[in-house]
Parts: C-alpha cells; sequence; structure tokens
C-alpha cells in the first residue's frame, strides 16, 4: 500500500529534515515487509493570503488536488482521536487487508484546513491535544509508520 504524507508547509535544511529523512528510509525500509511499499511527501506551499479563511481555502484546494484517486484519507487535527502505536499499526493493516491502493496523511497549514476537506477523512487524528507545529507532526508522523511497520514485521523496536 501507497503511502502519502500531504503536509502545508516545508521543512528546512538542518536537523529536522535530517530526522524527518530518517524516519522516512526506516519505515520504507521496514515497510517492505508489511505491505507499506512507499512513502511519498508531498508539501504544499503556504498560502499568502492576508486572511485566515483565504489561506486555509486556498490549502486545502492543493491538499485536495494531490489526495490520490481512492485513498484512504487521514487527517490530522487537534480533536482528532488519539489512538496508541498498535492502534495506528491496526488500522493501517485493515486498509491494507481491505485492498486500499493508497492511504493519505494531511497536515493542514498554521490555520487548519477547510470544513470540506476535513469532512473528507475517513479518520481524524491526533498527537494528543497540544497543538503542534506542523514540522514536528510531519517527524513524529514519520516515527509512528516506522513504528507500526516494525509492530506489523514483528520487529522488537516497539515496547510498550
Amino acid at each position: 500500500m501507497r503511502v502519502v504524507i500531504a503536509a502545508v508547509g516545508r521543512l528546512k535544511q538542518g536537523a529536522e529534515r535530517e530526522l524527518a529523512a530518517a524516519y522516512r528510509k526506516r519505515a520504507e525500509t521496514v515497510g517492505r515487509t508489511s505491505g507499506l511499499r512507499q512513502i511519498e511527501i508531498i508539501e504544499i506551499r503556504e498560502s499568502r493570503a492576508r486572511d485566515a479563511e483565504r489561506r486555509r481555502t486556498e490549502e486545502s484546494i492543493a491538499i485536495a488536488n494531490v489526495i490520490p484517486e481512492g485513498a484512504v484519507i487521514v487527517v490530522f487535527d487537534s480533536g482528532g482521536a488519539n489512538i496508541d502505536s498498535p492502534g495506528l499499526a491496526a488500522l493501517l493493516q485493515k486498509y491494507r487487508q481491505d485492498n486500499r491502493s493508497a492511504v493519505c496523511f494531511i497536515i493542514g497549514g498554521a490555520d487548519g484546513m477547510t470544513a470540506s476537506l476535513r469532512g473528507r477523512a475517513n479518520y481524524v487524528l491526533a498527537f494528543g491535544a497540544a497543538t503542534w507545529p506542523y514540522q514536528l507532526v510531519r517527524i513524529m508522523l514519520l516515527e509512528q509508520l516506522y513504528r507500526a511497520g516494525t509492530i506489523l514485521a514483528g520487529h522488537p523496536y516497539h515496547r510498550a
């Protein structure tokens, strides 16, 4: 199953980009044994519009245009469900068993996303109640994809 991360904003050169790349590589490596083929990251340019509603609309349209046809859509939102790592692994396994061709994780910008885009989600997920910078959400997601792959592969990385 193909994994797509559609994220508003760009990781700049440095520690964040390096950490994201390291977890992406790990996730792709372990993913081969657990049916997660590749991880594609699509960076959406942040809108330069003056008002928040316009920024939200422009970014949501750009995100909607990159969601693969037939993909399961998972949106990150602070009001979403908090699931543990085995829960995420089980969710990915279910999508794979349902023969879904792709899962698309959406990380919105600072102003969030439109209700219509959020409404398309098959699942709304949160990394707790705190508000996280999109750069960290991307890194945490990549680590969790790696962790989910290790759980599905029976690898000892996950010890909780």
